[in-house]
């Protein structure tokens, strides 16, 4: 009987003892400085474990490098953004008067704006695109919808036409803007193909490549075409060329949905880099369109956009209106609004609009002449390849022909930052700096000589970028 008593007694102090470890733990694991785990190298596995690295935007990744470097003969030709002479970020006189005004503005407040944006700026932004007198805005079928910039119009575009459309399959011009591809896949489409855009060989538009692969196109596909002042290339069709790529995409029943980043910026004329999406409309093509305000204002940061919907029928747009209220209220709810007020007042006062127009003039010329200074920069040095590639074609950037080894050698070697598939923007070079980036060209090129590479037209065709291709 007393062993039993003696047994019971020990079993009730383990059990206590184990009961005091117990509450040891809860404290100790429930204390402030607990982050996730216990003390020690038992901690549970982390539900984030699984996430692997993503590889960093090239181009936000080369801005960190850029201020990160100490050399004062470093230049930035990577980010895509205007800069003076000086080589500073340039705001327009035309917003900053029209920011002053707005601060003043006794009637200014911070509401909501309606979901699909603010029913003046999108007018504004539509009749800039299209043209006041175009037939579908005088047939009242087309929807504009302000968006987050142009990207944000892209990505709200591609789920409209994925989720909403049904549409299955996408096609993005081989080299593009890159995030195309990743917006593409993200939206929805089944399958996102690339059509050949660029000779790497003559450092032009491979026109009859590209006409060839969308004629082979599934029909109901959509195309995303860049409207003007192509990124990266530089390198847009001539209206000839246009033509073609229209009548293509007519035969196989392909949707067009145009990229307008650079309205006014690319030639310096509003109306002429907005002729490609005005031709279509009027060859009688549904289509959408992305606009963004980033470049021909300045208004990089206040991601102010538009995206223009035509339709052949004017009793489909409450339909669309609707879906598309959905898919907005459901990825960001409502637009911001100081952006798209300073572009309402530039557009909607001819006296604004008339000086706007004048400065984008005056930065596309300063382009154009940084763009002559590089290319005879080279010939002079007598860089080995041709360069005159540089001065053909238009906009923002120019995909110089250097390769990724070039690149890496000018960012390591000389503090000039670029990307690696040899793009550079135009705007970045000043008549400071352009005989250094010059020079550093042209001794890279001399120790790794450019290779031609193979051209993208197989049956060996000289294709101009001026030329059309009879097939």
């Amino acid at each position: 009987m007393i062993k039993a008593e003696n047994i019971f007694n020990k079993m009730q102090q383990v059990t206590m003892n184990w009961r005091y470890i117990y509450v040891y733990i809860l404290i100790k694991c429930s204390s402030k400085n607990y982050s996730g785990g216990c003390d020690g190298d038992d901690k549970p596995k982390s539900a984030f474990s699984v996430i692997k690295p993503a590889p960093p935007v090239e181009i936000f990744h080369m801005i960190k490098l850029f201020q990160d470097d100490k050399d004062p003969k470093k230049v930035n030709l990577s980010v895509g953004a205007y800069r003076t002479d000086e080589g500073k970020p340039y705001v327009l006189p035309i917003i900053k008067k029209c920011e002053k005004e707005l601060v003043n503005d006794p009637k200014l407040n911070h509401e909501y704006l309606p979901i699909l944006g603010d029913p003046q700026y999108r007018k504004l932004a539509m009749e800039l695109l299209l043209g006041k007198d175009n037939c579908a805005i005088i047939e009242e079928r087309v929807l504009p919808i302000q968006t987050i910039s142009g990207t944000g119009a892209v990505r709200v575009g591609c789920d409209f036409l994925a989720k909403c459309m049904k549409r299955r399959v996408a096609y993005c011009s081989n080299p593009t803007w890159e995030n195309h591809f990743g917006i593409c896949r993200t939206a929805g489409f089944k399958k996102v193909k690339g059509y050949t855009y660029w000779n790497p060989k003559k450092r032009n538009l491979a026109i009859c490549k590209l006409l060839s692969e969308l004629a082979e196109a599934p029909e109901g596909s959509v195309v995303i075409l860049h409207a003007s002042a192509h990124n990266p290339t530089g390198t847009d069709p001539s209206r000839k060329q246009w033509k073609q790529i229209a009548e293509v995409m007519k035969s196989r029943n392909l949707f067009p949905f145009f990229d307008t980043a650079y309205q006014g910026f690319a030639s310096g004329d509003i109306d002429r880099d907005a002729w490609p999406v005005r031709y279509f409309i009027k060859e009688g093509f549904e289509l959408l369109a992305a606009q963004s305000f980033s470049k021909n204002m300045g208004l990089y940061c206040e991601r102010a956009g538009c995206l223009v919907l035509v339709l052949n029928d004017k009793k489909h747009i409450p339909n669309v209106a609707s879906q598309l209220t959905l898919l907005v209220r459901q990825n960001y709810s409502n637009p911001p609004a100081h952006g798209i007020r300073l572009v309402t007042k530039v557009l909607g006062c001819e006296e604004n609009r008339c000086e706007w127009a004048s400065t984008v003039k005056k930065m596309s010329s300063r382009i154009k002449e940084m763009r002559k200074a590089l290319s005879e920069k080279l010939v002079e040095l007598e860089t080995p390849g041709k360069w005159d590639h540089i001065v053909k074609q238009i906009g923002m950037f120019s995909f110089t022909g250097l390769k990724p080894q070039h690149a890496e050698k000018l960012i390591n070697d000389k503090h000039i930052y670029m990307l690696k598939s040899g793009r550079i923007n135009v705007c970045a070079l000043t008549t400071k700096n352009v005989e250094y980036v010059a020079q550093s060209i042209n001794e890279v090129v001399k120790a790794d000589p450019l290779d031609d590479g193979e051209d993208c037209d197989e049956d060996g065709d000289d294709d101009d970028a001026d030329d059309d291709c009879d097939e």
